[in-house]
């Protein structure tokens, strides 16, 4: 009766120091937030290696929690839901006035840390300046990306201005309806441009530099994590091939990670401050 007893309260032991070790384990977890840039299935395969990269090089499990849209993305990091998140840059902006989350790194984008976006128009268009956008009919990608109307808005053209506009989701929907005619003009970032220049467009406009894609992290997170972090980002080198497969599975066009500070992100604060509700 003993012996078996004894076995009873050795199992319990166990029982109870597996569950005491997962609670800790639970604790010690980052949790890594996204903005929702396509469905949860892509983005779990663009992220998964960029999690497992960081839960090894800073010794302290990574897990995803994706949000289902750029306003929820938002609210985890500025309510310290997750730990770290990829936001765009006006995302980063509501979330530092929300929440105080802070800038932690940005994106390099063929081998540049800033990027700008691009009104274009059909080569054989009489659009010759923004003036003339007066009464086209202009495609946007996501209603969320905001920052779009801020550029064209910033060109000197208000959307009242517009004949009309549309929001058609991706860049090379944009790109294509603006080049079999369906709208006068449209908005690409600038690699979508280049590349659309030898397939009949004409860029009209080119916006200020613009800072990328970034990894803000919550108000909550402590200052030894944040080095960490910074530092794995930081080593991040698309000369490594195993490096380099984690990069490009976030982005093809990614070269790594990059410095950042909130000071970087007021061009966008000027840009967006006409679409601040007071």
């Amino acid at each position: 009766m003993f012996k078996n007893l004894s076995k009873l309260i050795l199992v319990s032991l166990v029982t109870l120091s597996f569950a005491i070790s997962a609670t800790q384990t639970n604790a010690n977890e980052l949790k890594f937030g996204s903005v929702a840039m396509d469905i949860p299935a892509i983005m779990h395969r663009r992220l998964t290696p960029l999690t497992e990269y960081l839960s090894q090089a800073i010794n302290q499990p990574v897990s995803l929690q994706l949000s289902p849209n750029m306003a929820s993305a938002i609210n985890e990091v500025a309510n310290n839901n997750v730990d770290l998140a990829y936001l765009t840059p006006v995302a980063y902006i509501k979330a530092h006035q929300k929440g105080e989350s802070d800038i932690l790194v940005k994106t390099v984008t063929n081998n540049k840390a800033s990027f700008q976006l691009m009104i274009v128009v059909r080569k054989d268009s009489p659009i010759r300046k923004i003036s003339d956008l007066e009464g086209a009919e202009f495609a946007f990608g996501d209603k969320a990306a905001l920052l779009q109307r801020a550029v064209v808005v910033g060109a000197g053209i208000p959307l009242i201005k517009l004949g009309s506009y549309k929001f058609i989701g991706h860049y090379d929907n944009i790109a294509r309806g603006v080049e079999v005619g369906d709208f006068d003009a449209g908005i690409l970032k600038d690699t979508k441009a280049f590349k659309w220049e030898s397939k009949g467009l004409r860029i009209l406009y080119r916006s200020p530099e613009l800072p990328p894609y970034n990894i803000t992290v919550s108000k909550k997170l402590n200052q030894a994590t944040r080095e960490k972090l910074r530092n794995a980002f930081l080593a991040l080198d698309d000369s490594n091939p195993r490096h380099r497969a984690i990069i490009k599975a976030l982005s093809k066009k990614y070269n790594g990670f990059s410095e950042a500070k909130d000071a970087d992100y007021d061009v966008v604060r000027t840009l967006i401050k006409p679409f601040n509700k007071p």
